[in-house]
């Protein structure tokens, strides 16, 4: 049996310069942090030759090519397990339209457990890049890149993307002080609606060619917020926050809508230096950078929404699980 746990990610500043459609040719930039809330995917042995696969229904088949669930099926094309598995994917965050990066992390974490159960060892470059070429390549899904990398990766990640598809990643190696005050000023809001990003996220790839400005800026904004950070200038954040949330709403009619402008609006009324969807936007969790000292009131401001408490996690998908015993013997 092999289990492996997979970060959910935050996307701080650049979300949408990540698309292949904008950064082959201008090249972009992502700030995003790994937060402890993980999907789980168990990996088990079976003594007949067919597949079972459980998350939010269950399905039984004796081929790979009869799954409905996508993203397994081509994990088990990629990795050449054909059969003779059952395999389990577990959320701590309601998977569908969180704008946490749940997809990527699933995938991330159906390649890692197959990978381990058939004894090969990946990197977490190669698990990014494979998880990539599954859900952008193979099931056509019109989302960016950054998802793969956090959840591969872990941390808080300065990533360039482009020009043409080369993917350079750092870490951010913040000092403990400047990583302590980070993670007290990151609340994560509930906004209490799902929705569905390849949705959003279609219409930003339709709208790239005129919304250049508004993408070029974000990608600058990332690399202010990154160098700020790396200075140790946590209120770099929030300023590039709040700039990169009126640039986003632009990308596509669906990123905002009145009960998430009017709650961000709260949150910087209250003390907030910056607030955002995370994700593709149009739902989700609401991201709010703000000192302790105007905490409570922005709690109070947002009751209405359920607050998820994180942390920052520095770690990227790993097997928390590996027991080799083979039922036949």
């Amino acid at each position: 049996m092999i289990i492996t746990q997979t970060p959910l990610r935050i996307g701080l500043v650049g979300g949408g310069t990540d698309l292949p459609s904008y950064y082959r040719e201008h090249g972009g930039r992502v700030l995003n942090a790994a937060i402890d809330k993980y999907v789980y995917v168990i990996v088990k042995q079976r003594f007949d030759d067919d597949i079972y696969v459980n998350y939010s229904r269950k399905e039984i088949v004796s081929r790979v090519e009869d799954l409905q669930h996508e993203l397994v099926r081509e994990a088990l094309h990629m990795t050449g397990v054909r059969g003779g598995i059952e395999l389990t994917t577990l959320a701590d965050i309601p998977a569908a339209g969180s704008g946490l990066g749940s997809s990527s992390a699933v995938t991330v974490g159906l390649l890692h457990a197959l990978y381990a159960y058939t004894g090969t060892q990946m990197s977490a470059e190669e698990l990014a890049e494979r998880a990539c070429t599954i859900e952008i390549d193979r099931c056509r899904k019109p989302i960016g890149k950054q998802d793969q990398y956090a959840a591969a990766f872990g941390g808080v990640c300065d990533i360039h993307f482009g020009q043409g598809d080369r993917v350079a990643l750092q870490e951010l190696a913040l000092e403990p002080v400047v990583q302590r005050r980070l993670q007290s000023e990151l609340l994560l809001f509930f906004t209490g609606i799902t929705r569905d990003a390849n949705v959003i996220l279609g219409e930003q790839n339709a709208n790239i060619a005129d919304r250049l400005p508004q993408l070029n800026l974000l990608r600058d904004l990332a690399a202010e917020a990154a160098d700020g950070l790396r200075a140790g200038d946590v209120t770099a954040l929030g300023t590039a926050l709040s700039k990169s949330w009126e640039a986003k709403r632009s990308l596509a009619s669906g990123v905002s809508n009145p009960q998430i402008d009017e709650a961000v609006e709260a949150a910087l009324a209250a003390g907030a230096t910056g607030a955002k969807v995370t994700g593709a936007g149009g739902g989700g969790f609401l991201l709010v950078t703000c000192p302790a000292a105007h905490q409570a009131a922005v709690r109070e401001r947002l009751s209405g929404m359920k607050e998820l408490p994180i942390k920052l996690e520095p770690l990227g998908s790993r097997v928390i699980f590996n027991v080799h015993r083979d039922i036949w013997s």
